[in-house]
């Protein structure tokens, strides 16, 4: 048998086996790949990225071992301590109204020296200024001239005694020289209380000696605060022309508004501060008397204490801010190092997981009291599980990177 092209030759075979061969090596190759078994190095995967898992929370981090020691992260529970309670109040620096003096004539008159300047310490009796008006020389002879009158009339009140011992007078007369010499004795004695409130010396005017300047005295010692007058200037009795202050009775009067006075007694410890200045803070004070009317203003109450110990750094008209200490109770606290404050809004530090790879944290809302003796009382505003787990100290690190990480997503 031939082909169409010739006779058939055993080494090569067939012409259509010699077609199909090629096929059949493709289908074993197909075969092998699937069945064969991958190497390590095919099934090995990129190695993750350092560090932990990134937070889904933005309350809410994770720190390595390395970072927590580095930050100083001290892990505990809360304290139990007797808090104080407290009033916030508003007030100012006094002193008593007997310890300030307003220094006015008793009679119009004109500036003729003035001795003192604001903040000069003058003792009691002190001349502050010297006045002159011709109404002054006017009344010491007015007084002069009723002490000579009065002389007279006691002349004529004897004459008329002796006539009527010896029955030759009339009663009528006796009788009026006693009217007289009473009317006279009295008006001698107004013009002499008329001559001591200006400040001149009775004896020295009955010694025949007229002043024709009047001084005015301070009523009090202590410092002069405000001078009003100047040589020249004519004041009136309704004009304040010196104060003066005694400063040797300082105290607190504070505005307690009505919904919190009734928590506030005689007794209370008082710690007060003086905004924008120099004083230091937490200055003490003591309550020695609460005031039984409201204000019908700002319905508010004054409350006075004495400071504990008196002080002479602070000066009367001061504004203070206060907090009255009305009670204590036991209470749960954190170091202050443990609070952060963001914005309105306090918060702590809690940690809710840890293991050899890092720390995970999260920020909860409190409710904070005033700090005392380095302790805040804290009332926790959000859920937490173990409160054993609390952040003492390093919440400011954590605050700082977890502000950090908020940044970096914006």
């Amino acid at each position: 048998m031939t082909s169409p092209t010739g006779p058939l030759s055993p080494r090569t075979g067939s012409w259509g086996v010699r077609s199909a061969y090629p096929l059949l090596l493709l289908c074993a190759w197909l075969i092998t790949a699937c069945n064969s078994t991958p190497t390590d190095s095919e099934t090995k995967e990129t190695p993750a990225a350092a560090g932990v898992e990134k937070p889904t929370s933005p309350d809410q981090l994770t720190l390595t071992p390395t970072q927590t020691q580095a930050a100083g992260i001290e892990i505990g529970a809360f304290d139990h301590q007797e808090m104080t309670t407290d009033v916030p109040a508003n007030g100012l620096i006094d002193v008593p109204p007997q310890n300030m003096a307003s220094i006015s004539a008793v009679m119009g008159g004109y500036v003729q020296k003035v001795n003192v300047l604001p903040g000069q310490f003058i003792k009691r009796g002190g001349t502050v200024a010297v006045l002159r008006h011709p109404d002054y020389l006017q009344l010491q002879q007015n007084y002069l001239q009723s002490r000579a009158r009065l002389r007279f009339l006691q002349q004529e009140l004897d004459r008329q005694q002796v006539l009527d011992a010896e029955d030759v007078g009339a009663k009528r007369k006796l009788q009026q020289a006693q009217a007289d010499y009473q009317t006279e004795q009295a008006a001698l004695r107004a013009l002499a209380a008329q001559v001591r409130m200006l400040g001149l010396s009775v004896a020295r005017l009955d010694g025949g000696y007229i002043a024709p300047t009047v001084p005015l005295t301070a009523p009090v010692g202590g410092f002069v605060r405000a001078v009003n007058i100047n040589p020249g200037q004519y004041v009136g009795p309704q004009d304040v022309l010196v104060e003066v202050v005694d400063r040797s009775d300082l105290h607190l009067e504070l505005k307690v508004f009505e919904k919190d006075i009734a928590r506030v007694k005689v007794g209370q410890r008082i710690l007060f501060s003086i905004p924008n200045s120099s004083s230091p803070d937490n200055m003490a004070a003591r309550i020695f008397l609460v005031g039984k009317a409201f204000d019908d203003n700002d319905r508010t109450v004054s409350v006075h204490a004495h400071l504990e110990p008196e002080r002479d750094d602070l000066l009367p008209g001061q504004y203070v801010s206060a907090r009255i200490q009305t009670g204590g109770r036991r209470q749960r606290t954190l170091p202050e190092d443990a609070i952060i404050q963001d914005g309105e809004m306090s918060y702590a530090f809690v940690r809710t997981a840890t293991d050899s790879a890092g720390s995970s944290f999260r920020r909860v809302r409190v409710r904070t009291g005033q700090p005392q003796h380095g302790a805040v009382a804290v009332t926790l505003l959000d859920p937490v599980r173990d409160t054993t787990q609390l952040v003492r100290s390093g919440a400011y690190f954590l605050q700082a990177e977890l502000t950090k990480g908020q940044g970096g997503d914006e």
